[in-house]
């Protein structure tokens, strides 16, 4: 019995068609010079406009996106400086309104390598960009009512404890010592929070200038000396004899390498030795800090950044988990990159690398975009 004849295999064309239109997100095509040659559903429900106005017609004239009039991302493709780019930005919809997306773009080639055109894929982000301006309100309001009241509290303990008799002794202080030490605590936890949270919402505008790193790495070790050597530790500073002058926030600077100095402390044993080493990489100048501390086990590096995250091994020694994902966001903010280096029992080294000028070689970015991803982390 003859077997059954395999059905056609349906056009290329037809398939891909059929493809683009089921995604669930805008997808358009384009040629070489940028005219829409694709236009599937969802681009038609995102912008307004449909298939049959938009193909034909030049991408920018449709989308007329934030990115269009400066560095158009599909450009940046087709001029083959890229394959593929990710970036968020806007576009606006035929009735005028302004829409944020998340959008991906690539190149479209043929077997043999020819450029064929474009494709740019994107998201309505709308709903997430409102949820995260109110998660970022809601946050920032409770840390300021919170904060408030603990003043208030703290500030009664203190004139309760000015007013007990020392007659009365130990026991009608004691309980009024607890609370009052408890409040300040918690008001040092609410300061870092208001930070950490000025910092994630674009609230905490960076200032830079012309930064010698090796004359505030000099003068913040020669402050925590004194601290080390009360712990034992020794603290030694090495820095490249022509380092350059970067671009940066000073001030914000000095609290990363203060956070970083102080876990480094806070982790290392007397007899041994926290180092800092300043080196010039080309177009980035690195700052290391090394200590001979417990190390970290490579399980929790991927999170150590994480808001109010604490290492297994950090005990009851001081701290909220807040400065490091502080410090986090001012690298990023200065378009700097951080990695660590640890192990259990053999220390850890952490090292931040910072670029000579802002990102892309121009002024310091001061956006408040705090999105580049670090990797690894440390304590």
């Amino acid at each position: 019995m003859p077997s059954p004849p395999t059905p056609a295999p349906a056009a290329p064309d037809l398939y891909d068609r059929f493809v683009l239109d089921s995604l669930p997100l805008a997808v358009i095509t384009v040629d070489p010079e940028l005219r829409i040659t694709g236009f599937n559903p969802w681009a038609e429900r995102v912008t307004g406009y449909a298939r049959a106005e938009a193909v034909g017609r030049p991408c920018g004239e449709i989308l007329q996106g934030g990115r269009c009039q400066g560095r158009c991302p599909l450009r940046t493709i087709l001029d083959r400086q890229h394959r593929t780019q990710r970036l968020e930005t806007t576009i606006r919809t035929r009735d005028g309104r302004t829409v944020p997306v998340r959008m991906s773009t690539a190149g479209l080639f043929d077997d043999d390598g020819v450029l064929l055109g474009g494709l740019e894929a994107f998201q309505d982000i709308s709903a997430a960009k409102q949820a995260r301006r109110e998660k970022d309100n809601l946050v920032s309001m409770f840390a300021h009512d919170l904060k408030s009241s603990v003043v208030v509290i703290g500030g009664f303990a203190r004139r309760l404890l000015d007013r007990v008799p020392e007659a009365d002794g130990e026991a009608a202080r004691h309980p009024l010592e607890i609370i009052r030490s408890e409040a300040d605590k918690l008001e040092a936890l609410t300061d870092e929070f208001l930070e950490f949270a000025r910092l994630q919402t674009g609230r905490l505008t960076l200032n830079p200038s012309a930064t010698s790193l090796d004359k505030e790495l000099s003068e913040l070790v020669d402050a925590y000396r004194v601290r080390a050597e009360g712990a034992g530790v020794r603290v030694v500073l090495d820095t490249d004899p022509s380092l350059p002058i970067i671009q940066a926030d000073a001030a914000r600077l000095r609290r990363v390498f203060a956070n970083l100095l102080d876990n480094a402390l806070k982790y290392s044993g007397p007899g041994s030795t926290v180092a800092v080493r300043v080196t010039d990489h080309g177009g980035a100048v690195a700052v290391r800090v090394q200590d001979h501390g417990c190390g970290i086990d490579a399980r929790e590096l991927p999170f150590l950044f994480d808001p109010f995250h604490r290492a297994a091994n950090a005990g009851d020694r001081a701290g909220f988990g807040l400065g490091l994902a502080t410090v986090k966001a001012i690298v990023d903010a200065h378009g700097g990159r951080v990695t660590v280096e640890s192990a259990p029992g053999q220390g850890s080294v952490f090292t931040v690398e910072l670029p000579k000028a802002g990102p892309g070689g121009a002024a310091l970015s001061t956006d408040g975009q705090f999105s580049v991803k670090i990797t690894k982390s440390y304590y």
